[in-house]
């Protein structure tokens, strides 16, 4: 079986759509079988194996599996991988650490290993503090769908003055780094979650993506990929890891609300300033394509699976 050519596979995605189902992968010439199954915490675990089942799939890769029951997926005939989406502590030497990673790293533990055959991580820096209680088989960011790439050339500049966007729920240290950019430009934020069609509209209508932490701490947020695949100009706090991203080169590191008011109000006064580096993020960004990720993925998965097999539950 070779990456990219995996023949009659069907592929069960499953999470929360308005925050995932961007991170999936769509219909296309990749010899998969995609589809996307709604599934949120507390939901009804059977009527998703039921769907599971009845859709025949060959893999589940469940996004944030602490939301799935104990032994849920137990008898699903599918290889199932868990996706860890959310940021955890990054040391636990009993240096101080911040209120929402404990928070996270609380619902971590609510993971049944036994439901899963294989565990991937979003951010390779969170891996030693996950497996304390699942095991961490790869380390990548969250894919991009390939609806929302633009194709290129991209247009220098696509609108003046560029249209600012940020899509994220608002939080003390997001508020306080946009609040001189609200009042001085006109900047659009989607603080609740948009289903992939709202998403993709968005993304279409505006040339400047913002990338802001949840609170002050290191990360590496997919609305980066997400917002490069658009053509974006990304404006961003610094990001730790940086998943082969170069500051200054992919993206315009802005660390302050000055700093960020101040890239902004420039766009205004010259939108094609950063163009390369626009181009350059898009290029980038094909890197993170779900057609490219997924296929590759899943022969690992399958070779992994036959050299090692699992110790998940039958």
């Amino acid at each position: 079986m070779r990456a990219g050519s995996v023949p009659a596979v069907r592929v069960a995605f499953v999470g929360q759509a308005t925050f995932f189902e961007a991170c999936s992968l769509g219909p296309g010439p990749h010899g998969l079988e995609p589809r996307f199954f709604e599934f949120r915490r507390d939901a009804d675990a059977g009527a998703l194996v039921d769907e599971l089942r009845a859709f025949d799939a060959d893999v589940a890769i469940v996004f944030r599996p602490e939301i799935v029951p104990p032994g849920a997926l137990h008898g699903l005939r599918a290889r199932t991988v868990g996706f860890l989406t959310e940021p955890l502590p990054r040391r636990l030497d009993g240096a101080p650490v911040h209120d929402d990673l404990e928070r996270r790293l609380w619902e971590l533990r609510h993971v049944d290993p036994s439901n899963f055959d294989r565990v991937i991580a979003f951010d390779p820096h969170i891996a030693a503090t996950a497996h304390e209680v699942v095991p961490v088989w790869r380390a990548l960011p969250l894919p991009v769908a390939d609806r929302y790439y633009a194709p290129l050339p991209l247009p220098a500049p696509s609108a003046e003055p560029p249209r600012p966007l940020f899509v994220g729920r608002s939080t003390p240290h997001r508020e306080a780094l946009l609040a001189d950019a609200k009042h001085h430009v006109e900047l659009l934020h989607l603080a609740f979650g948009v289903d992939a069609d709202e998403l993709q509209v968005a993304l279409e209508t505006h040339d400047v993506g913002i990338n802001l932490h949840n609170n002050p701490y290191p990360s590496f947020e997919n609305r980066v990929c997400l917002h490069l695949a658009a053509g974006h100009l990304v404006l961003s706090e610094w990001l730790h890891p940086a998943h082969g991203l170069e500051p200054g080169l992919d993206f315009v590191v802005a660390q302050t609300p000055g700093e960020l008011l101040h890239a902004l109000v420039s766009l205004r006064r010259f939108p094609a300033m950063w163009h390369r580096v626009r181009v350059r993020g898009r290029r980038k960004a094909e890197q993170f394509r779900a057609s490219r990720v997924y296929p590759r993925l899943l022969h690992d998965l399958f070779a992994d699976l036959d050299a090692f097999g699992t110790a998940r539950a039958a």
